[in-house]
């Protein structure tokens, strides 16, 4: 650039460019900017105890799309929950499903009666009952896919927008990365929105996915030291001070007793965790407790220990769930700071593109 350029010239380029860039970023993600009624596409993965009414309307408000972690949450706490975030934000959000959850039916209703416009149903295949019922009552419904096959299953069945989240993501994972599940699926889903998930923390790889064919991002760890998150100072301390190797899967010791891979910082849980299923093993191999005993014990080793980390602040006892873009968590820092952050890396990316299309 010549050093005489008039600045005032030069800040109209750069404003220009400027414009250029989110105009793009605009056409890049209108198609699931349009599906979930916000600014940005950038849905707010929902994180038990983490996912609640504030960091939720605090997303939303800021032009992203808040999505409330219903977990194990009763029909009448979810209600609840969903009238605070309604009493926070008038900017549209959804709500996150367990298709497990032995209430499901009533939790779906619940969402129905309180205008919900958008459900996620997560945690396995959904029953066909609850997708009618959804999408009867006026609701847009997005599910889960971890592969092509499962994809083109849930449009079938009436699911109008695929989530594909990949094993970078924290908490209950699949065995395949987000970039190999993202160009199997993308190129093959094309009647519904895809949004792609895991592992992502900065605008530019937002950006690729958005250039793959995404209509748009989920991102959950990141939002995890956001100022509105209640998430206790130690939780997010332990994210702060983290590296991406760190977000390691739980480790299965027997094929007998299958363990789900969940992805977290490891601590003194996660060591005992390994100890304890040894001991199970052992006294199962010695007969003094059956199969089904031994997988219970195993299987309840983790009860309630997201909400000793999350909310009790006990992160050597409990359970760190955390994606490997906790690398990516440096501080703790508002909501509106972090999308901001994400769409500034974006357009530089975008700008830097016209910059090399024209040289």
């Amino acid at each position: 650039m010549d050093r005489n350029q008039d600045p005032a010239a030069e800040g109209q380029s750069r404003s220009a460019q400027h414009q250029l860039a989110l105009k793009e970023l605009d056409r890049l993600w209108r198609r699931g900017t349009e599906f979930l009624g916000c600014r940005y596409a950038i849905m707010g993965g929902a994180m038990t105890w983490v996912s609640e009414r504030h960091l939720v309307s605090a997303i939303s408000n800021a032009g992203g799309f808040g999505v409330i972690a219903s977990g194990s949450m009763t029909p009448e706490l979810l209600a609840a929950e969903i009238e605070a975030t309604y009493k926070l934000t008038g900017a549209p959000f959804g709500v996150n499903l367990i298709t497990l959850h032995p209430r499901l039916l009533e939790l779906v209703d619940v969402c129905l009666d309180h205008k919900v416009g958008h459900v996620v149903l997560a945690g396995g295949l959904p029953p066909a009952a609850a997708i009618t019922r959804l999408k009867e009552g006026g609701a847009k419904v997005l599910c889960f896919a971890p592969a092509v096959v499962i994809a083109k299953k849930l449009v079938r069945a009436g699911a109008d927008a695929i989530v594909v989240e990949g094993m970078e993501a924290g908490g209950h994972i699949g065995p395949v990365s987000t970039s190999v599940l993202a160009q199997e699926i993308l190129p093959v889903i094309r009647d519904v929105p895809v949004f792609v998930a895991g592992g992502i923390g900065r605008g530019q790889a937002m950006l690729g996915y958005l250039d793959m064919g995404a209509a748009g991002v989920q991102l959950g760890t990141r939002f995890v030291c956001a100022t509105e998150s209640i998430a206790h100072p130690n939780f997010k301390r332990a994210f702060i001070r983290a590296a991406a190797r760190d977000a390691t899967p739980s480790v299965q010791l027997d094929p007998r007793f299958p363990v789900i891979p969940v992805r977290a910082l490891g601590n003194e849980g996660t060591k005992r965790f390994m100890e304890m299923q040894r001991q199970v093993i052992d006294r199962f191999n010695r007969g003094e407790v059956d199969q089904k005993a031994a997988q219970l014990e195993i299987e309840h080793y983790w009860a309630g220990a997201l909400r000793r980390a999350v909310i009790d602040g006990d992160v050597e006892n409990g359970s760190l769930m955390a994606g490997q873009s906790v690398g990516m968590v440096t501080r703790e820092q508002p909501t509106q700071e972090i999308l901001q952050e994400l769409l500034d890396e974006a357009l530089q990316a975008l700008i830097g593109r016209q910059a090399t299309s024209r040289a």
